[in-house]
């Protein structure tokens, strides 16, 4: 059997997509990797961060455009292992708060330059315009 793709160039620029992928994966993951912290982990403290230390997890889940399940999980390793804490709101028993502990926050001020240097230089082949080109075309491709 011969297999013949309906769209070769769709083909190529998958393959081409993935392979970017997990090479930029790969070097972002570095700095993570010696704490012992996945990279989502890791968005995960920097969106707290970002949102001055604590959100309702269901505005964390839309944040990380991820599933309940999938935040569950890497809420409650960052919660095993002290970076983050979570609570149920007084207001509404039902939805819980997460929230960045100190050492949560040491962490992440420690690895952030690190990681922002990581990601310059993954992207320093890119110029200015071929990185508003890429996010466009991921945007577009995630939708």
């Amino acid at each position: 059997m011969t297999l013949v793709p309906g769209d070769p160039l769709a083909h190529r620029a998958l393959e081409s997509l993935l392979r970017a992928e997990a090479n930029v994966r790969r070097r972002l993951a570095l700095d993570l990797d010696r704490e012992g912290l996945s990279p989502t982990g890791f968005f995960v403290l920097v969106v707290l961060e970002t949102a001055g230390g604590e959100l309702e997890l269901r505005a964390l889940r839309r944040r990380l455009q991820t599933s309940k399940a999938n935040a569950t999980e890497v809420v409650d390793t960052l919660v095993a292992r002290g970076l983050a804490t979570r609570r149920r709101l007084a207001d509404d028993r039902r939805l819980v708060a997460v929230a960045l502990t100190d050492q949560g926050r040491e962490l992440v001020g420690r690895l952030f330059p690190e990681h922002t240097a990581r990601v310059q230089h993954a992207f320093a082949a890119l110029d200015e315009q071929e990185k508003r080109s890429l996010a466009q075309i991921c945007r577009k491709l995630a939708a």
